[in-house]
């Protein structure tokens, strides 16, 4: 299989600091023209977008694309509901896990795969205060000794 162009539009950082992400599922969306040609130009912004499932349909809440300027009566409620495109399979998968105690739907990235526009969303679990706490930690000591290779390997 050739590799596609993929191209990101907008990666959701908080998502891996917040939650531990248990499982990833490539969906499609569907949107209007002027909203592609929006993200075509890069404004997005997933950092308060949740996912939902009703009526056996996944949709996305408060994804905010810009209006495109030159879009005029054409564009759309920047924060409007949009709906994912998923494999039944993987909708009913999504239901069972959802009905688990302290799991939820995160949207992770938005990209073009191709022509396509694809949103990356996590089954995900959330973390404990400690849990950040151990993760930042973490973080500290791998740049410490990334600087003190750095330092090392310079003279």
């Amino acid at each position: 299989m050739a590799k596609e162009n993929v191209k990101l539009i907008a990666n959701n950082k908080k998502a891996y600091h917040d939650y531990f992400v248990i499982e990833t599922y490539e969906a499609g969306i569907s949107l209007a023209g002027t909203e592609v040609k929006s993200l075509r130009a890069g404004n997005c912004s997933i950092k308060e977008a949740f996912v939902r499932i009703e009526n056996n349909e996944v949709y996305i809440y408060n994804m905010h694309i810009n209006p495109y300027e030159k879009g005029n009566i054409f564009n759309k409620d920047p924060r409007r509901t949009r709906k994912l495109l998923l494999h039944k399979h993987e909708i009913r998968k999504l239901i069972g896990k959802i009905k688990e105690k302290g799991f939820t739907i995160i949207p992770l990235k938005i990209y073009f795969s191709g022509s396509y526009v694809k949103v990356e969303i996590g089954l995900c679990k959330g973390k404990k205060l400690y849990d950040k706490r151990q993760d930042i930690a973490k973080k500290d000591m791998r740049r410490d000794a990334e600087r003190k290779f750095k330092v090392s390997n310079l003279y």
